[in-house]
């Protein structure tokens, strides 16, 4: 089942309003994935040699304060530091494998959910309604977001299971469907320096797409060599620092709707959630084709 949204804005005007726009959309999927939910926004870009980094733990009366502490003792820098619920963004002056090697040695049950310059995950279990409230969407800004719905047939409801799922700098991945082929591309894609935290399938395909963007592929060329290894059935959603991308599976069996307007580009698994947009009585509708690669980008 599940449920997946996204919407891209191609007017920067409209950033403002994309909490208000956004958080609609991903309660209105609901009704295909009620169990947890999650969202990427991208927004204002870290400055030159800083990333964000998305960090989760479980216990919401967990010292944040401690671990900002004990990362401004190694550095040179005073940590920018948010709270929302279980989540937690910080903006470091760091690398990625630095961060990384740094938070398992000072705290391995925190959870890394995405670092880049622009990208922010948050993600929990419950309906999509009350992660709505829980991480305050409706007042988000940003360029972009992608969200997604869960309904748990083949594991565990947790938040490690929901989506999205990041395994690259500011991408970000979102799946209504299952591949086939998962466990050995899993196996391969270890051996090529690609790290995974979960046994969804959702993450291979997000840890494939980084694979292929670190052998210097375009995100359309990523999109593109995935038909052809990723065995199974599925509509993606990609988010990447500038863009945008919706690709189906060959057959198709998994729905998607689209809807483009000078302002912006919106998709869902079904139309009632973009029935909320504006000017969406005047946008260009269609089904996304199987096996195409529809990307936008603002660079």
């Amino acid at each position: 089942m599940c449920g997946i949204v996204g919407l891209f804005f191609k007017n920067a005007d409209y950033e403002q309003e994309l909490g208000r726009l956004f958080a609609p959309m991903l309660e209105t999927m609901c009704g295909r994935g009620p169990d947890s939910a999650g969202f990427a926004v991208y927004n204002g870009s870290a400055p030159e040699g800083w990333i964000k980094v998305s960090l989760q733990h479980p216990d919401l009366d967990y010292d944040w304060r401690k671990l900002i502490s004990q990362i401004e003792s190694r550095g040179n820098a005073p940590v920018h530091f948010e709270k929302k619920s279980t989540h937690a963004m910080l903006i470091v002056p760091a690398r990625e494998e630095d961060v990384r090697a740094m938070l398992a040695e000072l705290d391995p049950e925190v959870t890394i959910m995405s670092m880049g310059r622009r990208i922010q995950i948050m993600k929990e279990t419950g309906t999509p309604q009350e992660v709505v409230e829980r991480f305050d969407v409706r007042n988000m800004t940003g360029s972009h977001a992608i969200g997604h719905t869960r309904m748990a047939t083949e594991s565990a409801v947790s938040t490690a299971g929901s989506h999205p799922f990041s395994t690259g700098m500011d991408l970000c991945l979102v799946h209504n469907g299952s591949l086939s082929n998962h466990n050995r591309l899993r196996e391969n894609l270890k051996k090529e320096g690609i790290e995974f935290r979960t046994e969804n399938d959702t993450e291979v395909a997000a840890g494939y797409f980084t694979w292929r963007l670190r052998q210097g592929m375009s995100l359309e060329q990523a999109l593109e060599a995935g038909l052809k290894d990723l065995d199974g059935f599925y509509t993606f959603a990609i988010g990447t620092a500038e863009g945008f991308a919706v690709l189906r599976d060959p057959i198709a069996c998994k729905p998607a709707v689209m809807a483009e307007t000078d302002d912006y580009v919106a998709m869902a698994s079904e139309y009632r959630s973009l029935a909320s947009l504006p000017g969406i009585e005047n946008a260009r509708l269609w089904e996304p084709e199987p096996g195409v690669v529809y990307s936008w980008s603002r660079a």
